[in-house]
């Protein structure tokens, strides 16, 4: 009983950190929808925590701003109001970068000093502790690709920047489950285990191309649905290569990305369909099928929406939101498999 209290309280905290980055995420994309990421032009991981308090302060900011490109190239006319806003945004953004560090760092270094954070779980929270401090470093090598000649970032390393946040969520959210009582840890043998990591496979691809059509801003091309104003294959594809096309040409991505999201929708349905013929599953596995069917449909909804508008703000963000709660889900029916059909264990060792 009171190793079960102590993994309660462990999951807990895991589930809290799981949700303040699915949090950071949100702002972050909120920060990048604002074009606000490029408003801080140095990383100060210590200093930083404080921001500009006086008039004198906020106008030297203000002035390391005019430096780089996005100001010169973008936002000659801008005030200090119109400065302050975007500001503020990507200080949010850091500032709950460290947070999340904060809460994730003091409790576990409390776990282990009591002896409960030990083993395996310790390596993986270690782990967890390290990517959470490369994610800091990765989220300023980002912003720097924006302060030279481009007044924008690399695509590839927001997506990588993304990709990692999204990776330690779902991480923190798996060692969380795992920490559950009881847990099963017979591996069904439905068709549904393959096919369950398939799909968490296909939903990051999705995501990542995702993160290239946001990095290049290839949603403000070809705003019609289903057709790409007209054309189902649109001009412009294949004109930069075989290999290039795939990760720089903005018709392509934008194609490739609509593309998915069909695949995605198909393949949702059928889970959903497979999951109706199985006799054995458990409750979880179950629920599991039929959330990824839901979430895809209002995610597929998002992004037509999304596509339609020109990406505001508003649903640009929903729809991010949205991939970080569809890959939630897609981890947690892997997850899920790991369940046995709804037998008892003492059956299957009878059988065995």
């Amino acid at each position: 009983m009171a190793q079960t209290q102590e993994n309660t309280g462990i999951r807990i905290w895991l589930l809290i950190t799981a949700f303040l980055v699915f949090s950071m995420v949100a702002v972050g994309g909120l920060t990048r929808l604002t074009r606000s990421g490029l408003s801080i032009v140095e990383w100060k991981p210590i200093s930083g925590v404080l921001p500009p308090l006086t008039d004198e302060a906020w106008h030297a900011e203000f002035e390391k701003y005019k430096q780089y490109p996005q100001y010169q190239k973008v936002n000659q006319d801008m005030d200090m109001h119109e400065f302050k806003f975007i500001f503020w945004w990507e200080y949010g953004h850091r500032l709950l970068g460290r947070l999340i560090g904060f809460v994730f760092a003091v409790p576990l270094l409390i776990f282990a000093l009591q002896r409960k954070v030990r083993g395996t779980l310790a390596f993986k929270l270690g782990t967890a502790l390290v990517l959470g401090g490369a994610q800091g470093f990765l989220g300023w090598y980002m912003v720097k690709s924006g302060l030279v000649e481009r007044p924008s970032v690399s695509h590839f390393r927001l997506a990588a920047h993304l990709l990692l946040a999204l990776f330690l969520m779902c991480f923190l959210y798996w060692v969380a489950m795992d920490l559950r009582a009881p847990l099963r840890r017979y591996w069904s043998a439905s068709r549904l285990k393959p096919l369950s990591v398939a799909f968490l496979c296909l939903v990051t691809l999705q995501i990542f191309y995702g993160a290239l059509t946001a990095g290049l801003h290839a949603g403000h091309m070809y705003n019609t649905f289903p057709t790409m104003n007209g054309l189902w294959i649109p001009q412009g594809i294949g004109s930069m290569g075989p290999i290039l096309d795939f990760l720089e040409n903005p018709v392509t991505i934008q194609f490739v990305h609509r593309c998915l999201g069909w695949l995605v929708l198909f393949s949702a349905v059928g889970l959903f369909l497979v999951s109706r013929k199985e006799t054995q599953l458990t409750p979880r596995q179950r629920w599991s099928f039929q959330a990824l069917l839901v979430m895809v449909m209002v995610q597929f909804t998002l992004g037509v929406f999304t596509l339609l508008y020109m990406v505001p703000v508003a649903l640009g963000s929903l729809h991010q939101m949205g991939a970080c709660i569809l890959l939630l889900l897609a981890v947690n029916a892997v997850h899920a498999m790991r369940e046995g059909p709804s037998v008892s264990l003492s059956i299957v060792r009878r059988a065995a």
